[in-house]
Parts: structure tokens; sequence; C-alpha cells
């Protein structure tokens, strides 16, 4: 499997400040072999974000010697592809072709897409959507981003997040399996479905369905976000989920999802985070 890092591990990641080229150096220097990169509101890859602009992104990759695993986006919490209002769910799905469009151009393979959301767990405010209304939005919505998938050979990945939507795994597998594409598939985030349920369960029965996997620890007794903590340090068995990725053999990129990252030395997170994936993938 290649060993690979979030963006979003990065301080300034979140909000799109740090500048791609230094986390992609950052990234290789710690010992990683590919990066998650993630267009933001602002920053070196935004919705302005150029072709050409993301080409020299892909250039300086190359030049470090580090692939770019997949392109991941925040901005589908605030424009839900099942949000109630018409308006909303257009600007959502233009989110999400260029997000494709920006894969294509980073040469990328694949995008992470929240699908809808009954709520969002981290805004009190945020509107609450029937479940079935969820469903149904995001069908149409998945419907409409396939043509712009397929034909920039890009897969589109549903993630597992909290957003009460997708929460088991025969869910999400009906889910994806009702558009018989091969553009389309799981982005398995390990840490995520911890309260839930157990990974390697989950590997086990989405199969070859999943096309790329966030790695994320997760502390079952804290309940909340705050029980997301360094890899090894929490309740996955991690045996198990590499045990089960061998079982349906994935091979593909596994990349850590660190949130937040230390307020100092973030050096040091990555250098953690880099042997304790060596560890976990038997290097």
């Amino acid at each position: 499997m290649i060993k690979g890092i979030s963006y979003w591990s990065f301080p300034g990641g979140l909000d799109g400040t740090k500048p791609v080229r230094d986390a992609v150096r950052e990234a290789k220097a710690a010992g990683f072999e590919s990066i998650e990169l993630c267009l933001s509101s602002r920053g070196d890859l935004a919705l302005e974000t150029s072709e050409s602009q993301c080409r020299n992104l892909r250039s300086c990759a190359d030049s470090e010697g580090i692939q770019i695993s997949s392109v991941a986006t925040g901005l589908f919490w605030a424009k839900s592809l099942t949000a109630n209002s018409a308006h909303v769910r257009d600007e959502a799905l233009d989110i999400g072709k260029k997000l494709i469009d920006t894969a294509h151009w980073l040469d990328a393979g694949a995008v992470l897409v929240i699908p809808g959301a009954v709520d969002v767990f981290f805004d009190p405010a945020s509107e609450v959507v029937d479940y079935q209304t969820v469903w149904d939005r995001a069908t149409e919505a998945i419907d409409a981003l396939l043509p712009f998938a397929e034909k920039a050979k890009i897969t589109i990945g549903i993630e597992n997040v909290w957003s009460k939507f997708l929460v088991g795994p025969m869910e999400l597998r009906q889910f994806i399996d009702q558009f018989d594409s091969q553009w389309m598939g799981s982005y398995f985030d390990v840490g995520n479905c911890m309260p839930f349920g157990y990974p390697e369960q989950w590997i086990r029965m989405l199969g070859g369905r999943i096309k790329r996997v966030h790695f994320k620890d997760f502390r079952r007794r804290a309940g909340t976000a705050e029980g997301f903590v360094d890899l090894l340090a929490g309740d996955v068995d991690w045996p198990q989920v590499v045990q089960a990725l061998g079982e349906i053999g994935y091979e593909g990129f596994v990349t850590a999802e660190l949130i937040p990252t230390y307020n100092h030395h973030s050096n040091v997170h990555l250098a953690n985070t880099s042997r304790a994936m060596d560890a976990i993938l038997g290097r």
C-alpha cells in the first residue's frame, strides 16, 4: 500500500493557507509517498485556481518524487448536495465539478465527496434534512456528477462521515451499487466508523468498492470529535484492519488524516504519523 498524508494534517491546511509546495516537500521529508490535496475557499487550490496552476503543482510533486493520491474538500459542509435550498444544491454541484476538474489537472485519480447530510455534527445551527430526502437528492447529485467524472477518468469516492447519512456498510454499499459505474466507490475512513462499528467489518463488506482509504484513530469512550487521536493511540484494531485490506486485495493509497495538528512543532506530528504508519503497514 502507498503511505500518504492529507494536506489537512499540516498547520494552515484546513483554511487553505499552507503553501502546497511546502506541504509536498515536508511530506516527502517525513517519509510519505503521497499526499492528498484539498480544494479550499482560498489558497493554492481554490475554486478560482486554473488548470495551468494545477499543472504547476503537479510538476512540483513530481520533482519531489511524491504522488498526489486524491483531492478532498470541506466546502460540501457549507454547500451541501442535499440542502433544502435548490440554489445551494446548484452551488454544491458546481463545487463537485470543480473538484473533478482539479483532480484531473493534478492527475490525482480520485476525489473525496461528502454526498449529503441529515445534519452537520459540528454546527448546532445547521438545518436538519429528512433521511429519505437526503438519499434521493444525493442520488440525483451523484448522477449529475458521474458523467463529468467518467469523462475526466476520476473516481468519485463517497466518504463515510458524521452526517447521520450512510452510517452502516450495507447502506453505503447499496448507495454505491445503484450507480453501476466503475468511476464510483467508497473513500473509506477507518476512524470515522468507530462510533458505529468495526472498520475491519466495513472493509470486508465494501470489498472492491473501496477506492481510497483514510487512516485515523479514535477512542470510543470519548464519543465525540475529541476522540480522534494519533495513530496507535486509539481503539482501532490495526492488525485486523490491515488483514481485512489484504483479504479484499487493496493495494492502493492509505492516507493519514490527522486533525487537529499539533499546536507546535508540526514536524514532530508528521514524523510520529509516518512512523506509526510504518508500524501499521509492517515496514
